[in-house]
């Protein structure tokens, strides 16, 4: 899974978040960052690379992300560590950021006061959000391709997990609920640049947890092809563009 999310995934969807992201952490100049849901790490390479004086420490909770993270970015210490329970003194960050993690936190609020616990008085946690299905064009077409792949009962990972977070009203109550005071909140939409729809289909096949979810419903090849079928009509056969849209929220311990 992370070799296919590495390859299809993270330069088409992540890394133009993680630009974004990483120059709105450097603006703050932190010196000890901790990185949650650091994944393979691309968000983890750009914090190095544009704060080479920082300490930076990722974290997953996936061991196998965290073996293929600590590859790509060797700078970093790694740890394998679940948000809701850090392994970390209090106080001992002050930047915390996480790049499209909190939506697959259990227990959001509970998470947060744990990020608010172990940043220093003062220190920020920076963190993005996908917004509603609709606003992204790559997963409305994949959706529909699952849609029609299972048209009894449709995986719906993508609507109810990773755009399952996205009022950005609740995002900041539950900030609060933490303890943090929340400085900024803003959507983002950016483009999205593939070379094929077939790239994109077993990216999000095979290197998402959607994966688990077609292999419970006897997915096979004919999946992967009706799912290119589908997102092919309503994107084209590539290379493809289209816009995704996020929010991005800092809040001050």
């Amino acid at each position: 899974m992370p070799v296919a999310y590495e390859r299809y995934l993270v330069p088409v969807v992540f890394r133009p978040f993680a630009e974004d992201l990483t120059a709105r952490a450097a603006a703050l100049h932190p010196r000890r960052i901790l990185e949650l849901a650091a994944g393979t790490g691309v968000l983890t390479s750009a914090l190095l690379a544009v704060a080479p004086s920082a300490e930076v420490t990722a974290t997953d909770v996936n061991e196998a992300m965290v073996a293929f993270g600590s590859t790509r970015a060797p700078g970093a210490v790694w740890r394998q560590a679940d948000a809701q329970r850090l392994p970390f003194p209090a106080g001992g960050f002050d930047l915390v950021v996480c790049q499209f993690g909190v939506m697959f936190f259990p227990h959001r609020i509970e998470a947060f006061t744990e990020v608010r616990r172990v940043l220093a008085p003062g220190g920020r946690f920076l963190f993005n959000t996908w917004g509603p299905l609709g606003t992204h064009a790559f997963e409305v077409a994949l959706q529909a391709g699952l849609e029609r792949a299972f048209p009894v009962d449709p995986p719906q990972f993508f609507r109810t997990v990773p755009h399952g977070y996205a009022d950005p009203a609740v995002v900041a109550a539950d900030l609060a609920a933490a303890g943090f005071a929340v400085e900024d909140v803003r959507e983002l939409t950016l483009q999205g640049r593939a070379a094929s729809t077939a790239d994109l289909a077993t990216g999000y096949l095979t290197g998402t947890p959607v994966r688990t979810a077609v292999e419970e419903r006897g997915g096979g090849p004919a999946v992967r092809a009706t799912v290119i079928d589908e997102m092919t009509a309503r994107l084209g056969p590539g290379p493809v563009s289209a816009p995704m849209t996020a929010y991005v929220l800092r809040a001050a311990a």
